[in-house]
């Protein structure tokens, strides 16, 4: 009957958390006490209830027992499969306080936050820089290890991203899309236009350290460095 009345007899002292029945109460303390008494026999990865054990088995198994009726996509979770839905309903629940960008889930408006906030939270271990996201950590990671895994067919030129592999090939076709809104002069990439829009603007980013004086571009900084030294 405390389903229907709403009575919530049992409570937690920890966090005053209020339960319908005592059992439950229980399961919940683990989350303070950090027990974890269900054991995957597998991975030996260990869980606080045997419902969360039961859905990991799935992992193991391979079972995906929730159909999208849309796409026939199979899900182990149907957490995951309403997550799914959103794609085919076009729905975007989470939104951005700032900018009001929307947001399919939870988990993705709290990667974009980090824009706005500056905040980064992976590190890399050898050169100890910091990024906003673990797969731009992840492409980083390359530099160091030299590891280049997009290949161009043509010239068979190796690199460590997809999008400088889609700027190189761009030698190889000749397209140039990007296009200056001042002198209508055409770049086969972005990036260069941006540095292009410098001569316009007047903007000079590089700095020397030495007597201050500033570039428009790094190689330039660079050569003048040299009559320091």
């Amino acid at each position: 009957m405390r389903i229907h009345t709403g009575e919530k007899p049992f409570k937690c002292e920890i966090c005053e958390k209020m339960f319908t029945r005592n059992a439950t109460l229980k399961m919940h303390m683990r989350i303070h006490t950090g027990e974890k008494p269900f054991k995957c026999q597998i991975c030996k990865k260990m869980f606080t209830r045997n419902a969360t054990l039961k859905m990991h088995m799935r992992i193991h198994t391979g079972e995906k027992p929730f159909k999208c009726e849309i796409c026939e996509k199979m899900f182990t979770q149907n957490g995951h499969l309403k997550e799914h839905m959103m794609i085919h309903t076009g729905e975007n629940p989470f939104k951005c306080e700032v900018c009001e960008k929307m947001f399919t889930h939870n988990g993705n408006l709290k990667e974009h936050m980090r824009i706005h906030t500056g905040e980064k939270t992976f590190k890399s271990e050898i050169c100890e820089k910091m990024f906003t996201h673990n797969g731009t950590l992840k492409m980083h990671k390359r530099i160091h290890t030299g590891e280049n895994t997009f290949k161009c067919e043509i010239c068979e030129k190796m690199f460590t991203q997809n999008g400088y592999l889609k700027e190189h090939m761009i030698i190889h076709t000749g397209k140039k899309t990007f296009k200056c809104e001042v002198c209508e002069k055409m770049f086969p990439c972005n990036n260069k236009l941006i540095i292009h829009m410098r001569i316009h603007t007047g903007e000079k980013p590089f700095k020397c350290e030495i007597c201050e004086k500033m570039f428009t571009h790094n190689g330039t900084l660079k050569m003048h460095m040299s009559i320091h030294n």
